[in-house]
């Protein structure tokens, strides 16, 4: 059964704007069946097979001739040299939507990407699946919670009860398990870990010692929805720092983790410039941590940093469906530890929020936003406390209760 994606619009609009077109992300989110499925008229190749790849490199002429296009290329990250080949043929032919390419990797990729193909490729980057696709909600729009878009959202609001919150956040986002809901949860996930390992990380990224680049992902794990302390993290694993940021890149460059940055201005001297530390999938965060059910989840001691999580992939999938690769999002805290969850500028504006997996929400929840007075200069919109309370309610002025399935 295949699962509409909201990405499918970007895709499209893409392919009539450049000659190639990039879908990066995870393993086994889709990438692939999302092409297939939009184009299937289209000629399919896949660089996991080694003939492909071998005749890739030796002759990509000759195999661009074998595989003309229009033509979907599926792990391309394998085949480097073939980008030359696209560039050349999309310098000769000048059309638009020719080549449309799937890789999970993009430490070498990218590169060659921005090498070869600049000005003539355009990106975008698939995670999994949303609540909205989830709910086959077809809402497009980035998450930004003014009155326009609540009034909207709230036509197209399913009601999601807390259990089934957290089933999602413990069960992830993958969509095969999402077809296959008999589908034993541990046994997925630790099959999804070796192959990582063995095809991304070992075989592309060359990391030797497998053992404790596994052990450096259980830490980071157990450090999802916190303040980045690598030093930390690098000692505990037995590794010097800079291979402890080396591997953070490879979990960042295959959308394993994201980073979110801090907000920063000219008004923002006391805060921290230290990054917080997400996985893209919360489900897998779950394998890796040890939390081997939903209710052992929701009442351990990371509810609340695997509830922030869910969250903020949430909104940094409703930004990537609608193609904008760096999301403006940040969280603030400062030396005297006042934290706000989550801030998205826009048009030289914050909008703030926090983010509560409580079901009783209050304006004591919105006690840091009198930091904003300071670092905003009064240019803020519309915020509030992203919760488990199941409909809108103002707290105070512009900020609202906005319940989790209108994200």
């Amino acid at each position: 059964m295949y699962i509409k994606r909201h990405a499918e619009l970007t895709v499209q609009k893409l392919s009539d704007m450049f000659g190639a077109v990039l879908v990066t992300g995870p393993r086994q989110v889709g990438k692939t069946t999302m092409l297939r499925e939009l184009f299937a008229n289209l000629d399919y190749v896949s660089f996991d097979d080694a003939l492909n790849r071998m005749i890739a490199a030796d002759t990509p002429n000759t195999f661009l001739k074998d595989n003309p296009p229009p033509v979907i290329y599926d792990e391309v990250q394998k085949a480097p040299g073939i980008f030359d080949g696209i560039k050349q043929n999309l310098d000769s032919s000048k059309k638009k939507g020719q080549f449309f390419l799937s890789g999970s990797q993009q430490l070498k990729m990218m590169s060659q990407v921005s090498e070869s193909l600049s000005g003539r490729i355009g990106i975008m980057i698939l995670l999994g699946l949303s609540l909205r696709e989830k709910y086959e909600i077809n809402d497009h729009t980035p998450f930004l919670a003014t009155d326009e878009y609540m009034e909207k959202r709230k036509k197209k609001c399913p009601s999601i009860a807390s259990k089934d919150v957290w089933e999602m956040i413990w069960r992830g986002s993958m969509p095969e398990l999402e077809v296959n809901p008999s589908f034993d949860w541990s046994i997925y996930y630790g099959s999804y870990v070796s192959t990582y390992i063995e095809r991304d990380v070992k075989d592309l990224a060359q990391v030797g010692d497998t053992i404790k680049f596994t052990r450096f992902m259980e830490l980071m794990a157990a450090r999802n929805g916190q303040m980045l302390n690598l030093q930390t993290v690098a000692g505990e694993v037995g590794i010097s720092h800079p291979t402890a940021e080396r591997w953070l890149s490879i979990l960042t460059a295959s959308h394993i983790v994201y980073l979110m940055r801090p907000y920063s201005n000219s008004l923002t001297k006391r805060a921290v410039k230290t990054p917080k530390l997400y996985f893209l999938d919360t489900g897998l965060a779950a394998y890796l941590s040890h939390w081997n059910s939903a209710e052992v989840l929701k009442n351990g001691a990371m509810s609340g940093a695997f509830f922030e999580t869910f969250v903020i992939t949430e909104v940094l999938k409703s930004y990537y469906n609608a193609g904008i690769l760096e999301p403006p999002i940040y969280y603030y805290r400062d030396k005297d530890k006042k934290e706000i969850d989550l801030i998205i500028e826009e048009n030289g504006r914050i909008y703030p929020y926090e983010i509560k997996q409580h079901a009783d929400p209050s304006v004591r929840d919105l006690k840091n936003f009198d930091v904003l007075n300071r670092i905003a200069d009064g240019l803020t919109g519309p915020g509030g406390v992203i919760c488990l309370y199941d409909k809108p309610v103002t707290l105070r002025d512009a900020y609202r209760v906005i319940p989790i399935q209108y994200l």
